[in-house]
């Protein structure tokens, strides 16, 4: 695993472990720190990258993993009441990021769907999304989890909607590890990532690079039209 953000890690973290994830690692990292730092960049980069494709105040916005808010405390303030959703699987983190950094006045006038959920229940949310995005995520996560994730995201977007997704590019397929890791980099092929979509209902488009400081790639899913023998 001997890559930037690997390293970035252990600049952060003064062992040669890996910080431990959950509670006890929020509470050793801080908030910002344990989804990675760069706070203002990567929360303004991805807020600009969706306005860019379309994101309006009237859209419904789905965070897949949205962590302590890094991208919220922009989006929240910018759409309509209740249009920001998001699944995340750490409360602590989304605890830190409505108190400390979204704040109450801006959370209660806006009213942010959160579920606290580690098995990417969509279902549990009130609404479909027009855009959805999953931010290193994937970045963090073996294949089958990378698979569940999106075949139980596909019901939740709307006819016409797009789901925007970063992963570590490698030019040929890596053994990574088993089991999640909220520390951990894992790193898929342009093929593998695509493959992921059609697998689960969607049709794929490479974007590419998109000025993620860390190198991440970025990758678009549509819903896949159904036809009459109900297969996509």
């Amino acid at each position: 695993m001997s890559n930037r953000w690997l390293n970035a890690l252990r600049r952060l973290w003064p062992s040669r472990s890996i910080p431990p994830q959950g509670p006890e690692g929020i509470a050793i990292l801080g908030h910002r720190r344990y989804v990675g730092g760069r706070w203002d960049e990567i929360g303004q980069l991805q807020f600009d990258f969706l306005v860019e494709r379309g994101l309006t105040p009237r859209s419904v916005l789905l965070y897949v993993a949205c962590g302590a808010l890094r991208l919220g405390t922009r989006a929240i303030p910018y759409l309509e009441p209740g249009h920001y959703l998001a699944v995340e699987k750490e409360e602590g983190l989304v605890r830190a990021g409505l108190e400390k950094e979204l704040g109450p006045h801006i959370a209660n006038e806006k009213r942010p769907e959160i579920v606290i959920s580690s098995e990417f229940e969509f279902d549990r949310l009130s609404r479909r999304a027009d855009v959805a995005i999953a931010q290193s995520l994937f970045t963090h996560l073996p294949p089958d989890r990378i698979r569940l994730c999106l075949r139980r995201l596909r019901p939740a977007i709307a006819a016409g909607g797009r789901v925007y997704a970063t992963f570590f590019e490698s030019d040929r397929p890596v053994d990574n590890p088993v089991d999640p890791h909220d520390h951990h980099c894992f790193r898929y092929t342009r093929a593998e990532m695509i493959a992921f979509g059609t697998d689960t209902g969607f049709t794929a488009n490479y974007l590419g690079g998109w000025n993620h400081p860390r190198g991440q790639i970025m990758v678009e899913y549509r819903p896949a039209a159904i036809d009459t023998a109900g297969h996509g």
